[in-house]
């Protein structure tokens, strides 16, 4: 399964929060190309490298921003293992900008963007000469080297939130929508064929989004398809969506 989320509005959006799954029979970057035909602009990502594709279109109409819990995640794993100074150091100037997210939260994506220009830049630019002084100090194939060259091959897009207040600083939204999908997987295997896991897709989107918007997924599905059954015609079909649906 693919995933596509908006979050609970951390920056003050306009727009509704929504999910959507799309199923795929594999993870080939052909996959992502096509659910993303007819899109432009910033995708924000993990560092699975089938969205590198989506950078080889002719109209270099997307880029890439990556993920700051999973540079976190890197370095976490390093300090498991026993003393890495040079790790801890890293996951404290990463937990310095999510202190600084956690004060920006709600507000409009201009003075996110503002704020971050003016508070999280500086962290930044530190953090990259302390990349390069400790990728040339440690060997490459440690696994503290390893951590660094993760975080340095994905450093522009890492720094890609810094001037865009829309863009979130990890894209843990998504990895907590998909969760549910992921401790499902087993239960799952009764889709059968590709079609079934289409429509168990179609059905996870309205669920999931159900829950960004604060409506029980049961009752309202219950509902819809009780207002179908009823006759409600399908040029009204906007009215039974989660965010316009009303509740009992």
């Amino acid at each position: 399964f693919w995933a596509l989320a908006r979050d609970d509005r951390p920056w003050g959006g306009e727009d509704p929060p929504g999910v959507a799954f799309t199923y795929a029979p594999g993870r080939s970057g052909q996959h992502a190309d096509n659910i993303l035909k007819g899109f432009n602009g910033t995708l924000q990502v993990d560092g699975y490298a089938g969205y590198n594709r989506l950078l080889k279109r002719p109209t270099q109409d997307v880029v890439l921003a990556y993920c700051w819990a999973h540079a976190r995640r890197k370095l976490h794993d390093v300090t498991q293992s026993g003393a890495a100074p040079i790790a801890q150091e890293g996951l404290a100037q990463i937990q310095a900008l999510y202190r600084i997210e956690k004060d920006l939260r709600g507000l409009t994506a201009d003075q996110r963007r503002a704020a971050r220009q003016e508070r999280s830049k500086p962290i930044i630019d530190v953090f990259e000469l302390w990349l390069a002084q400790n990728r040339a100090r440690v060997s490459a194939k440690s696994p503290t080297g390893e951590a660094l060259k993760y975080i340095a091959k994905y450093w522009e897009g890492l720094c890609r939130f810094i001037g865009d207040g829309r863009i979130e600083v990890d894209n843990n939204p998504v990895e907590r929508t998909i969760r549910p999908i992921a401790l499902n997987r087993k239960n799952a295997l009764f889709a059968g064929h590709d079609a079934g896991a289409q429509n168990w897709a179609v059905i996870a989107s309205l669920i999931e989004t159900c829950k960004l918007n604060g409506i029980e997924p049961h009752g309202y599905l219950s509902a819809v398809l009780k207002a179908i059954a009823g006759g409600h015609k399908q040029t009204d079909i906007k009215e039974l969506l989660p965010w316009n649906y009303a509740k009992p």
